[in-house]
C-alpha cells in the first residue's frame, strides 16, 4: 500500500524570518499526523533555517529546484550537494520552471538523475496545458512527459520517484481537475506508461500525488481517488490553518 504524501511547494513567498514562523506553527499544527508523510518546500534562502526548525520531527523539507551537476561555474544555481545538506525532499520539473525559465524533458531527466545520485527524493511535476485538455492531448502529453522524464532511469531507483500530476490550468487559478478526470489520467498517462516502461508492480510502487489548487474543501475528494496518493500543495500551503486543514482531512477522509 502507497503511503500518502502531502508536500507544500512555498514557491517564491517567505521571507527567512517569515518561513520559520510558518515553520514553526506547522510543526505544532501537525505534531500528531503519523500516518503519512509531509514535506514543505521554502525558498532556497531559507532552506537552512526551515530545516532547522524541522530537524527531528515529523515535517520533511524539500528544496524547489537544484542543477544537475555537483559543482561549476553555474552562476545562481544550487548543486544537489549543497540541496541534500539541508532538505530530503527535491521538487523537479514544475510547470513554473518549464514555462518561466525553459526547462524541458531533457533537463528533468538530467535533475532527476542527479537527485536520485545523491539520495535525494525526487517529486518530478507532470501536466498538461489547457489547450492540450480541450484537445483531448493529455493522456500523449503527460505520458510523453513520463517517458522523458525516466529515460535511462533503472528499475530499482525509479520506484524512488514521486510524481505529481498538476494539470497547469489548475495551478494557482481556483479551478481544479475533476477527481475522477485526475484519477483517470493518473492511470492511463501515468501508471500505465511506467508499467510499460517497468513492470505492473514498479508502477503500482510509485506515488502520485495531485496539485492545482488543493485546498482543505477538496482534499478528500481527491485523496479517496485509488490512484491518487497525497498532493503538491502550493498556495494553501502558505497558511497554517489550510495546510493543517488539508492534511487532516486527507486522514478522516482515508481514516488513518
Amino acid at each position: 500500500m502507497r503511503r500518502p504524501f502531502i508536500a507544500g511547494n512555498w514557491k517564491m513567498h517567505k521571507t527567512v524570518a517569515e518561513a520559520v514562523d510558518l515553520a514553526v506553527a506547522l510543526k505544532a499544527a501537525l505534531a500528531d499526523v503519523s500516518t503519512m508523510d509531509l514535506a514543505v518546500c521554502p525558498t532556497a534562502t531559507a532552506l537552512e533555517a526551515v530545516s532547522h526548525v524541522l530537524a527531528r520531527t515529523n515535517i520533511g523539507v524539500g528544496a524547489q529546484n537544484m542543477y544537475w551537476e555537483d559543482s561549476g561555474a553555474y552562476t545562481g544555481e544550487i548543486s544537489p550537494l549543497m540541496a541534500k545538506e539541508l532538505a530530503a525532499y527535491v521538487i523537479i520539473g514544475h510547470s513554473e520552471r518549464r514555462q518561466y525559465f525553459g526547462e524541458t524533458d531533457t533537463t528533468v531527466n538530467l535533475k532527476l538523475k542527479a537527485a536520485l545520485r545523491h539520495n535525494l527524493t525526487p517529486i518530478v511535476c507532470i501536466g498538461e496545458s489547457l489547450a492540450q485538455n480541450e484537445a483531448g492531448e493529455t493522456v500523449a502529453f503527460v505520458g510523453a512527459q513520463i517517458r522523458g522524464a525516466f529515460a535511462g532511469i533503472a528499475q530499482d531507483d525509479a520506484q524512488k520517484v514521486v510524481l505529481a500530476y498538476e494539470p497547469i490550468w489548475a495551478i494557482g487559478t481556483g479551478r481544479t481537475a475533476m477527481p475522477e478526470d485526475a484519477d483517470r489520467t493518473i492511470r492511463e498517462a501515468i501508471r500505465n506508461v511506467l508499467c510499460d516502461l517497468y513492470d505492473q508492480a514498479t508502477a503500482e510502487t510509485i506515488r502520485v500525488q495531485y496539485g492545482g489548487s488543493v485546498k482543505p474543501s477538496n482534499m478528500a475528494d481527491f485523496i479517496v481517488m485509488p490512484e491518487i496518493d497525497g498532493a503538491l500543495v502550493g498556495g494553501a500551503s502558505l497558511k497554517v490553518e489550510d495546510f493543517a486543514g488539508i492534511v487532516k482531512n486527507a486522514a478522516a477522509a482515508l481514516k488513518v
